[in-house]
């Protein structure tokens, strides 16, 4: 291997998305490898974790979770704090982006329409304005959520803030965000970012 390699699902969504951007915002040049579920069924078992996205760097063992992954990324290229404290503010905020992705898991794999929708009323009711309360209270003043400079955490609320903004999720409203206008800046911001448009633009 020449260069590093990301491997994720063939999609522009999730931890394998928010990795991709923040290697092209550092400038890395990396191979985007993206595979479908099928081989996904023989490539689990030798994975560490059983989970995607995988990250290679030559002359290293494979490195799986996506906040390990764009933390080693965001310290090695300006993209995560320096400061030991303010880099663990910043890790908190992406473990609760996690917490909450595994909170709506389960209604993502619900087939059932009347299920589905009981459990997505219920996501939108409590848990996605409970999460955002607080998350909305940590960011700054802006536009990115330690100021003026984009990191990798900022990255990696936009994946998920645009996914809730998207109208992809039956039964969860583009309005659920709106209470929380510091939410919605940096997720703009993030967006208008030119490596990010630029990113997007050819992927």
């Amino acid at each position: 291997m020449s260069k590093p390699k990301l491997t994720y699902f063939d999609i522009p969504a999730s931890r394998g998305e928010e990795c991709r951007i923040a290697l092209h915002v550092a400038g890395v040049d990396f191979e985007d490898h993206r595979i479908k579920r099928e081989e996904w069924v023989a490539l689990k078992p030798n994975t560490p974790f059983g989970a995607l996205p995988l990250y290679e760097l030559p002359g290293h063992p494979v490195l799986a979770q996506s906040n390990a992954i764009l933390t080693l990324v965001g310290r090695g290229h300006g993209l995560h704090p320096k400061d030991d404290f303010e880099a663990a503010r910043h890790e908190a905020m992406m473990q609760s982006v996690e917490e909450l992705r595994m909170l709506l898991g389960p209604s993502l794999r619900l087939t059932e329409e009347t299920e589905k929708k009981k459990a997505r009323e219920l996501l939108v009711a409590t848990v996605i304005p409970t999460w955002a309360t607080f998350a909305e209270k940590l960011v700054g003043d802006g536009p990115f959520f330690a100021g003026a400079t984009l990191h990798v955490v900022d990255i990696k609320l936009h994946i998920l803030l645009r996914w809730f903004l998207s109208g992809i999720l039956d039964h969860i409203p583009t309005t659920v965000l709106d209470p929380f206008p510091k939410l919605l800046r940096l997720n703009a911001a993030v967006a208008d970012h030119a490596a990010v448009k630029a990113w997007r633009a050819k992927h």
